[in-house]
Order: C-alpha cells, then sequence, then structure tokens
C-alpha cells in the first residue's frame, strides 16, 4: 500500500501543479509529500518533475508516468468500488466541489451529518465560483446552481431554484427602482459574477411573451457570489441570486426585491459525476443524501 499511496500523491502533484497542494488534498505535510515523490523517484532511477524555486510541472517521463499510474489508481479504486457493493458500510474519501454561496449554504452544512450516518467516509470539499474540470482535478461530484455545462459527465438534477432580483433600498432610492425588464439597460448598475473564459454574460427574465434575454452591465464585477452579496447590501447594485442565497435579508429587509413580476428563469440545482462514479457507493449515498434534504434546504 505504500507505494499506492506514493502514486496517489504523485498523480494529485501534477493534477494540482504544486508539491504543497497535492499534499495538503491527501492531508500530507509538503515535505511528507516531498519524500514521497523523491522516494518514487529513487525507486523508478528517474527524474519525475521538473522544478524551479516558482513552479513544478512533470518531464516527460514523468507525464508518461502519470497516464499510466492513472490507469492503477483507476483499477484499485473500481476494484475496492465492486467490494464495498458487498458491504452496507461506504468507505473511503469523497472529493466534493461546489460554488460559494450553495456550498457554504447548503452542501457544507450536510456534511457532518451525512460522516455522522457513514464514518468511514472522509469528505473533502472545494469550493469555488470558477469553472472546475472534474475529471483532471480529479473530483469525485460537482454540485452547481445554474445551466449545466455541455458536457461528458453523468448529470443529476436535485431541484429547481428560484432566483430574484434585488437591491438595497438605499440603492433604489437614489437609481430608482426599474419598473420593466427593459429598465435595467438604462443605467442601472448590475453586479455580475464573472471570472476568466467565463461565458457571455446575460440575465434570462420571465415575461410574458416568454424568458427575455437582457444583455446587463455594470461598474462591478467578481469571481465570488458572495462578494456581489456583499456589494448589494453596501447600496452598489442590483443583483440576481439564488432566493435561498438571500432569503435572510430580504426577510429583514436589508435587500428588496426588484421586478418581482419578471423574475429570472429558475436555476437547476444539480449535480455532475463521472460515469464511473455512478455505481460508486459513497458517491450515490451522499448524491441521495443531499436529495432526500432538498426541500428543506433550498426554502
Amino acid at each position: 500500500m505504500p507505494y499506492i499511496e506514493s502514486l496517489r500523491v504523485f498523480t494529485r502533484v501534477v493534477e494540482l501543479n504544486s508539491i504543497t497542494a497535492g499534499g495538503r488534498d491527501l492531508r500530507l505535510t509538503p515535505a511528507v509529500a516531498s519524500k514521497r515523490i523523491k522516494e518514487l523517484e529513487k525507486k523508478l532511477g528517474v527524474r519525475l518533475f521538473n522544478r524551479t524555486t516558482r513552479s513544478i510541472s512533470p518531464t516527460e517521463v514523468g507525464q508518461r508516468f502519470y497516464e499510466e499510474a492513472r490507469k492503477v489508481l483507476e483499477a484499485v479504486d473500481a476494484a475496492e468500488t465492486v467490494v464495498s457493493e458487498f458491504s452496507d458500510t461506504p468507505r473511503g474519501v469523497v472529493r466534493v466541489t461546489a460554488p460559494l454561496g450553495v456550498g457554504r449554504r447548503v452542501i457544507a452544512p450536510l456534511i457532518p451529518e451525512f460522516v455522522d450516518e457513514n464514518p468511514e467516509v472522509q469528505i473533502r470539499m472545494r469550493m469555488s465560483d470558477r469553472k472546475v474540470d472534474l475529471l483532471a482535478e480529479g473530483l469525485d461530484v460537482a454540485f452547481f446552481v445554474g445551466t449545466p455545462p455541455d458536457s461528458s459527465l453523468k448529470m443529476r438534477k436535485i431541484a429547481d431554484v428560484e432566483r430574484v432580483l434585488c437591491a438595497a433600498p438605499a440603492y433604489l432610492e437614489q437609481a430608482g427602482t426599474p419598473q420593466r425588464p427593459e429598465d435595467l439597460l438604462a443605467g442601472h448598475n448590475c453586479l455580475l459574477l464573472r471570472f476568466p473564459r467565463s461565458p457571455e454574460y446575460f440575465w434570462m427574465l420571465q415575461t410574458a411573451r416568454g424568458p427575455q434575454k437582457l444583455e446587463v452591465s455594470g461598474r462591478y464585477d467578481a469571481d465570488d457570489s458572495d462578494v456581489l452579496t456583499d456589494w448589494a447590501l453596501a447600496g452598489r447594485g442590483i443583483v440576481n441570486k439564488p432566493r435561498f442565497d438571500v432569503a435572510d435579508h430580504l426577510a429583514a429587509g436589508r435587500l428588496v426585491e426588484v421586478l418581482p413580476e419578471h423574475r429570472p428563469v429558475p436555476s437547476i440545482f444539480g449535480c455532475l459525476y463521472p460515469h464511473k462514479k455512478l455505481l460508486d457507493p459513497k458517491v450515490r449515498r451522499l448524491v441521495d443524501f443531499v436529495v432526500a434534504r432538498r426541500a428543506k434546504l433550498l426554502a
């Protein structure tokens, strides 16, 4: 098993481009992760990485070894999955990713209860509003709120999520309250979620004529959805959010709904996972656990 664990360290270092990040992902200190890599290089008699003071990248032989090592680890994981089918106790690591808002307010609060019910399972969670490549980063399941991208991954829809346009009373007093969807294009500051390589940005609102696409704009954008909420609370503009994400602010009057008769088209709350994970009991049980609690979580 030490050799298999060294392979896991090596593959995560390649995938995350960092010994520190690769070790952290496996709950190892940088020193231990570096030692595992050096032991692997000594055993193989080759240099697996090109190292500088600022970066690390696989050598040509290191890249070839990575491709074969992934096959070995996938075979080991598949074998363990087959064995776990004969047991009522799922075990092992589940690597989960989710956007910041839904991760913090929906998924993360469930994890302690899930682990209490499944004590042999370890959850390693990463949250980001940026697009994540499950296969390249070795993740098991990605929860999302929005429109699922075209993908070879398996998608499971969990629920429809109501969205709301809202702003602080101070902003509406200063800028005026939009009366029609088109008013959003007339000088209003729309707070936008953007990040490198993000798709074309627009808001899709529900109207009597059907969904209406609006090419909104504003002076602020961020790659963190919670930052957009903070800006809205500070009176800096109008934000488009899942209702569950701002429900407390709406109830307290810190934010006010805008264009309630033309709400944004609902988003899908769902998850993506590689086809090979479909039969993994621990992944399937986590997804089922979230599905069973969706009504309460998204209220």
